[in-house]
């Protein structure tokens, strides 16, 4: 089979790859109930990776473990901001090939309050450095990858989120940290800064007209982003097609960023 054969399950951003790409492979995704991390996910899953998604909510849980539509997937309760919990999760995975680190939150006008923007923090960054840490092993064996998820805001400000902002300006320096103290191990760490995508996250935003045609305009490609436009990335900084590239952030923003 080529690179460009369609495993007919998602859109272009899988179809780009050799199908079964990732069979024999086991991926973790945070933050994996809904919105992007579900998106890479099913990504990865498409290309035959077997995929453990992580969430908190277990009503979101079972009803994502019921769906027979969502194939080798196995969604399981995690705790992001529990480190004790991280390290048993972690511990009773067989092995672990990719990590990816989408968890977030954001708590617009609120942020600025002490216990929301430690929260935030804590979640959005610190959970990051949890899951990398705890994985490590498991990863250095594996020689494989970790895939942080910074933000257009890691660049941009936003007034409502400062918590949102200094935690994915925190990916960056992370994402840069943590490649130089897994490199000698033959691990790569990365992210990708997604723009603006359409999740419930920004459904405030794309809901609103004068919002939506205002965000629109400022990219380089005048739409929204989707959440399976982050998709491709990711799978091709977990691929061997991206075996030099490390400590480095992918802006997957439409060129929402460098607009004007």
């Amino acid at each position: 089979m080529t690179a460009m054969e369609s495993v007919q399950v998602r859109g272009q951003e899988v179809n780009a790859f050799r199908p079964g790409l990732f069979q024999g492979r086991t991926v973790l995704v945070s933050g994996a109930t809904s919105g992007i991390g579900l998106a890479i996910a099913q990504g990865f899953a498409a290309l035959d990776a077997h995929v453990v998604a992580t969430g908190s909510s277990q009503a979101k849980l079972d009803a994502l473990n019921a769906d027979r539509t969502l194939k080798g997937i196995r969604f399981a309760r995690l705790d992001v901001r529990n480190h004790d919990d991280i390290l048993r999760f972690v511990a009773e995975m067989d092995a672990l090939d990719v990590l990816v680190n989408a968890a977030g939150v954001a708590r617009p006008a609120d942020e600025y309050r002490d216990d929301v923007f430690r929260e935030v923090i804590d979640v959005n960054l610190t959970a990051a450095m949890r899951l990398s840490m705890a994985a490590r092993s498991r990863l250095e064996k594996s020689k494989g990858t970790v895939i942080n998820v910074a933000s257009m805001l890691s660049y941009i400000a936003d007034v409502e989120v400062p918590a949102y902002c200094a935690s994915k300006t925190g990916i960056l320096g992370l994402t840069r940290s943590l490649a130089h103290a897994f490199g000698m191990a033959g691990v790569r760490v990365n992210a990708i800064a997604p723009g603006y995508h359409r999740t419930n996250m920004t459904r405030p935003l794309w809901e609103d007209p004068p919002s939506a045609s205002k965000i629109a305009a400022r990219s380089a490609l005048k739409r929204w982003g989707e959440v399976d436009d982050l998709v491709g990335a990711v799978l091709f900084l977990a691929s061997p097609a991206s075996a030099f590239i490390t400590g480095t952030t992918l802006p997957v923003d439409g060129g929402y960023a460098t607009g004007v």
